[in-house]
């Protein structure tokens, strides 16, 4: 099979210690234990995406660009139904829940991943594919019952999104605490106008991946700010700890406010800790 430079996980034996968590984070099965270490089975049934970083609590994958096999999607199907009729089916499932047929392919024909992965962003388009509002109109419909969407990409997950992802290239980017969306109703309008978002919990996910997914994106494109949208609740404030400390790994300069949202809604606080 022809190889092309594209992303794809990459495991550090010397930190992998084979416990295993990362197998269920992979949906394609492409990961196995192998002598005590996580190895990849088959570089055609890797994403490149990284949905099985925050899975591993020693920080040994990581997503590089370099040669490999192109994704193929069909022998990833191949590959579940060797392993569990269930698993494959549950992934024919999933792939038919988005409006692909072919678990292969796409509509248009091409090569197809998990969808809640795949990379796509629609810039002025509304989320359902249609012509959104003129930039003046978008102040009043944003984060009104019913109003016009400001995300301008997918995913939003930060677990998912690829450090190189095209919307993150001079971006103003929006870390936003899982909480935020249901206390802050404005949050269209006031924080993702215009720019990248990523999404995550503190408390309940992965610190130390969410720290070297930031370090990567920090890395690997020129984000021109963050904002970090948190909870009042102490747990919450985990995310401002793990930006900084990305920061600090990264040795990159960027301008970071926060913005700390009360659970009745409002905005208890602002602050520049970075770059300012």
């Amino acid at each position: 099979m022809a190889k092309k430079k594209r992303k794809i996980i990459r495991i550090d034996e010397e930190l992998c210690n084979g416990c295993g968590l990362c197998l269920p984070g992979c949906p394609e099965g492409a990961l196995q234990i192998v002598e005590g270490k996580a190895r990849l089975v088959r570089e055609s049934y890797c994403d490149g995406l990284g949905a099985c970083l925050g899975h591993c609590p020693q920080g040994a994958l990581r997503v590089e660009e370099r040669e490999a096999e192109d994704y193929d999607a069909r022998g990833v199907i191949a590959h579940l139904e060797k392993q569990s009729p269930e698993l494959a089916e549950r992934h024919r499932e999933h792939m038919r829940a988005h409006g692909i047929e072919d678990p292969g392919f796409d509509r248009a024909g091409h090569s197809s991943g998990c969808p809640s992965c795949q990379v796509v962003s629609w810039g002025n388009e509304g989320s359902a594919g249609q012509a959104g509002p003129a930039a003046e109109d978008r102040d009043e419909q944003a984060g009104e019952a019913g109003g016009f969407s400001a995300l301008g990409h997918w995913p939003v997950k930060l677990y998912l999104i690829p450090p190189a992802a095209d919307f993150l290239k001079n971006a103003d980017l929006v870390l936003v605490a899982d909480c935020v969306p249901f206390a802050y109703g404005n949050l269209h309008r006031d924080f993702i106008k215009g720019r990248a978002v990523a999404a995550g919990c503190p408390k309940f996910d992965d610190a130390a991946a969410y720290v070297e997914k930031i370090e990567q994106i920090l890395e690997s494109v020129n984000v021109r700010s963050i904002t970090v949208v948190y909870m009042e609740i102490s747990c919450c404030s985990g995310f401002v700890r793990i930006v900084r400390e990305a920061l600090e790994r990264s040795g990159i300069d960027v301008p970071v406010e926060t913005v700390k949202i009360g659970v009745k809604g409002s905005v208890l606080d602002r602050e520049v800790i970075a770059g300012g």
